[in-house]
């Protein structure tokens, strides 16, 4: 078991909890969403304890921050670990947030030893992960790692028609000082610290989750197109009521796709009714698919489906199916999993192994390079509402343990993944 502490609990709790003042919501929560002025106050923030400790920020034209704690050889392909800072409108402390304030505590506890890690060692809040406010999410580290082009993100609209482009050109213009670098840059390993968001690790009184991957996920925009009409005296028989083809869909797709297995999550999250009249017969319906499994063969043929299903019940209205995201299943890398296990041990911390039911930037960067995640219980496996709650033992907990790891490769001369 390890007697010396890698990290500060008190200061991470602290920084945490401060962290979750910007944007708190009446009801506890957080609603500090992608590059808003609450995330600009975010940054602020992170980077002015990041200085304290010597670490330099940078950004990149996806709007991700990096915080870099700089290594003895500079030329060799750093070590990244993070998460979000970007919220649901509704959403908690932790989600996200958790993640980068942990990487921070590593690496600045890191900082304060007196011999440098080998490599670059580095701090990353990436941009847009939830996706609440621009769709689809994940845009930063899609970013990043070349699955998405940045004339797209740029493109992308949130629902009072701002830009991603408009707003992220905001976020750097709020931050003159922080300097740019290239998007996408070579990474021996990443590492990401996340509430589970959901009830295994509390139901097992377990402390860490060692994730093995992350389960596929599928998104699509629906857009039914019907035409308006007098809601008292257009008879029944002529109209295109866009909102009745959209029930019709949605019966069919929740009776099909739903019940497919016990592993299918199948959710319609957001529906906008056109022209939203109590009067008006409905003229346009637009709605979000969220379809998620963890066998792609499964999710695959489910994902085709969606299609077939909503043109066969749209008459007499048209119907558009636009696939937004495709994700399939990932495995994180092995032994990145090993050393995860052997610091909890060697903490006294319980672990146990488990998918990730809900996706992560993690699952982009193992792509790319060696990559791993560590959960930590959240109450209730509650997460995207303001009741989310994460024991301050077990965030310090996952924070060490995440130490511990960070330690072992910053200072090796070389990462095999």
């Amino acid at each position: 078991m390890t007697s010396q502490p890698l990290i500060n609990a008190d200061r991470l709790w602290s920084r945490l909890m401060a962290l979750a003042e910007i944007g708190a919501t009446p009801a506890g929560g957080v609603n500090r969403q992608a590059l808003s002025d609450g995330e600009i106050a975010a940054w602020r923030r992170v980077i002015g304890w990041a200085g304290e400790a010597g670490l330099t920020p940078s950004t990149d034209a996806a709007g991700n921050l990096f915080l870099t704690l700089a290594g003895r050889d500079r030329g060799v392909p750093p070590l990244l670990l993070g998460s979000h800072l970007d919220s649901q409108p509704t959403g908690g402390k932790f989600d996200g947030a958790a993640g980068v304030m942990a990487a921070l505590e590593a690496v600045v506890s890191l900082a304060g030893q007196d011999e440098k890690p080998a490599r670059d060692v580095i701090v990353v809040a990436w941009m847009n992960e939830e996706g609440s406010r621009f769709a689809p999410g994940m845009m930063g580290s899609e970013a990043f790692t070349g699955e998405r082009d940045m004339d797209a993100i740029r493109a992308a609209r949130d629902a009072d028609g701002v830009s991603v482009g408009e707003a992220l050109d905001r976020v750097h213009q709020a931050l003159p000082d922080v300097p740019h670098r290239p998007l996408g840059f070579t990474t021996s390993a990443y590492l990401e610290l996340h509430i589970e968001q959901g009830p295994l690790l509390e139901a097992a009184a377990c402390t860490i989750g060692i994730v093995t991957g992350i389960q596929g996920k599928k998104t699509f925009q629906v857009v039914v197109e019907g035409s308006e009409g007098h809601a008292g005296t257009l008879a029944q028989s002529e109209r295109r009521d866009a909102l009745a083809a959209f029930a019709r869909m949605a019966s069919a797709l929740h009776a099909e796709i739903g019940t497919i297995d016990t592993d299918i999550k199948f959710t319609i999250g957001r529906v906008a009714v056109v022209p939203y009249a109590p009067s008006v017969v409905p003229s346009r319906v637009s709605f979000s698919i969220d379809l998620r499994h963890p066998d792609n063969a499964v999710l695959d043929a489910a994902g085709v489906r969606i299609a077939t299903l909503c043109k066969a019940n749209a008459s007499p209205c048209a119907v558009t199916v636009t696939p937004l995201v495709d994700a399939p299943s990932n495995a994180f890398d092995a032994r990145l999993r090993a050393d995860i296990g052997k610091a909890a041990r060697e903490q006294g911390h319980s672990a146990m192994t488990m998918l990730s039911a809900a996706g992560h930037d993690a699952r982009h960067l193992a792509k790319v390079c060696p990559a791993a995640m560590i959960f930590i219980p959240c109450r209730d496996g509650a997460s995207h509402v303001e009741h989310e709650w994460a024991e301050p033992d077990h965030v310090a907990a996952g924070a060490s343990v995440l130490a511990q790891v960070l330690r072992e490769l910053a200072f090796a001369p070389a990462i095999e993944g």
